[in-house]
């Protein structure tokens, strides 16, 4: 799919160059609220390294959540009271955000040409979510880059967690009053 915005390359490819800058400046883990809703750059958790890379591909993910959220609040049942400054760094709510708005594809590892860089994949209970890697093992399964504290950020992390979804971002799909570019 093309960029909505313009100006990059492809989304997914810009999703893979924005989780590796994340990745590259290392960000401690650090799960507090933020009064602005963005943490600085040198901190983070894996939600900030989704956000982070869509925000290289055009996107401001902060307030397409908060949109989709205001639009379709029954969508979301879990959120009492929304909250910009947190209700995008929040597992729960970004796989509903990718349900609504991303294609759903398979979660076998082992079907490799389903796999391509720049894909979003959810772990556990909603409790940890990245971006896949351009890098694979070597069966040719993909590496996840994401932050959960670790020293090594882009990772063969599916040999130690099995994903529970998996999603291609579809922005043809977001409706025009929840499609924010990053400013």
């Amino acid at each position: 799919m093309c960029p909505v915005f313009g100006g990059h390359i492809n989304d997914y490819t810009d999703f893979l160059i924005g989780a590796k800058k994340d990745a590259a400046k290392h960000p401690h883990y650090d799960a507090r609220y933020w009064e602005n809703g963005f943490p600085p750059e040198d901190v983070g958790v894996c939600t900030d390294t989704v956000w982070r890379a869509f925000r290289e591909a055009g996107y401001d993910l902060s307030l397409m959540v908060d949109k989709d959220i205001e639009c379709s609040l029954e969508s979301y049942p879990h959120v009492e009271h929304r909250d910009k400054n947190i209700d995008f760094r929040r597992v729960k709510n970004l796989r509903i955000f990718f349900e609504r708005y991303g294609v759903k594809l398979t979660t076998d590892i082992d079907d490799i040409e389903a796999w391509q860089p720049g894909d979003i994949v959810i772990f556990g209970k909603d409790d940890h979510i990245g971006i896949v890697s351009d890098f694979r093992n070597d069966k040719g399964q993909v590496f996840l880059i994401h932050n959960a504290g670790q020293y090594n950020r882009d990772e063969d992390y599916f040999k130690r967690r099995k994903p529970v979804t998996h999603y291609r971002f579809d922005a043809s799909k977001v409706p025009e009053e929840v499609l924010v570019p990053w400013i």
